[in-house]
């Protein structure tokens, strides 16, 4: 080991600790389109075993923000992995693709190898769920850059999507409507303020949330993963669009998937909005329209799907063990979206 380098705060052997640690979570991911072995300078996954006629490329990259900071300031990082992997491949499934490949960057203060094996369990853990190969990513020591204890988690996943199995939201239309598909919880955005409410309303963390939860649990709950759920949804109905709900919530999100020219209105009353949010409101005196601006509001992901295929689109949710709805419908109109049962 380089002594210099020791001297200058990094320690190699504990990175090479780590990556003997996290391989066998990696090897539970492979897929065998896999072409090589881990460790090289770049990773390489075979297209042409996907047996595809057009295929394109989808790819997204994102983080987990500010909830890192509960996670490790509780000294729990075993599932925020799972958080960085939904966070990306939910976005690209957005447009019918398939994740298939994903690769991870952690940035610490100090390499201390028995939380970088924490956290590359959760990335695996979501990886495996979602049939996503784990397939590179990097750890780098950098103590003047970040604070002791902490360090930062970001993630790149690549899917592939037939040509004409594209889903933009060009061909949504007034008649459509849209069905919810429910969270897990507050997902990963918001935390900023989530911590603020947090600090400020006193609570202890250990306590109960409720019967089965203590407050951290339901707080670092990972992102719900909708791969699963949804390709199994495309290969039986025609899906027009659909939304990742994250950073923005309603406002923000569901008129990115919809054309010029239709409205989205939905129905707040639709389904039960989950005691957590109302939590949240009450300690952080939060107005219900801001609410829906900053969280997911128990709706992670939408659809917008044929009035007729709802009730299936629901059944097959359900047999994901996630709870569906019809949430609203699409109309003609200018404003890009509308929310009843909303007040300022």
């Amino acid at each position: 080991m380089s002594k210099a380098y020791e001297n200058a705060g990094v320690n190699i052997n504990a990175g090479y600790e780590a990556v003997e640690r996290i391989s066998s979570h990696v090897a539970r991911t492979m897929r065998k389109e896999v072409f090589g072995g881990l460790g090289g300078f770049g990773a390489t996954f075979d297209l042409s075993q996907l047996n595809m006629t057009a295929p394109l490329l989808v790819s997204g990259t994102d983080g987990v923000g500010t909830k890192l900071k509960l996670a490790i300031d509780n000294n729990k990082h075993d599932t925020i992995g799972i958080d960085v992997v939904a966070m990306c491949v939910n976005d690209i499934l957005t447009t019918g693709a398939q994740p298939l490949y994903f690769l991870d960057y952690i940035a610490a203060n100090k390499v201390i190898p028995e939380v970088i094996e924490q956290i590359v369990k959760g990335v695996s853990d979501g990886c495996e769920q979602t049939n996503t190969a784990l397939i590179g990513g990097e750890t780098a020591e950098m103590g003047d850059m970040y604070h002791e204890g902490d360090y930062d988690l970001a993630g790149f996943a690549v899917g592939a999507v037939e040509k004409d199995a594209y889903i933009d939201g060009a061909q949504v239309e007034a008649g459509h409507v849209l069905v919810g598909l429910g969270s897990s919880g507050i997902h990963s955005n918001g935390y900023s303020l989530v911590r603020k409410i947090i600090a400020n309303s006193g609570i202890n963390l250990n306590d109960y949330f409720d019967e089965n939860r203590t407050y951290l649990q339901t707080f670092l709950e990972p992102t719900r993963l909708y791969v699963k759920p949804v390709l199994d949804i495309l290969n039986q109905f025609k899906v027009y669009a659909m939304t990742h709900i994250t950073g923005g919530g309603f406002y923000e999100n569901i008129p990115r998937a919809l054309p010029e020219g239709v409205t989205a209105k939905i129905d707040a009353n639709a389904y039960e909005v989950p005691k957590i949010f109302k939590w949240l409101q009450q300690h952080g005196d939060i107005p219900t329209n801001e609410m829906y601006n900053v969280f997911n509001m128990g709706i992670g992901y939408t659809l917008v799907v044929d009035k007729e295929n709802s009730d299936a689109i629901i059944k097959i949710a359900k047999q994901h063990d996630i709870d569906a709805y019809v949430i609203g419908e699409i109309a003609e109109g200018d404003e890009p979206i509308q929310i009843t049962g909303v007040s300022n």
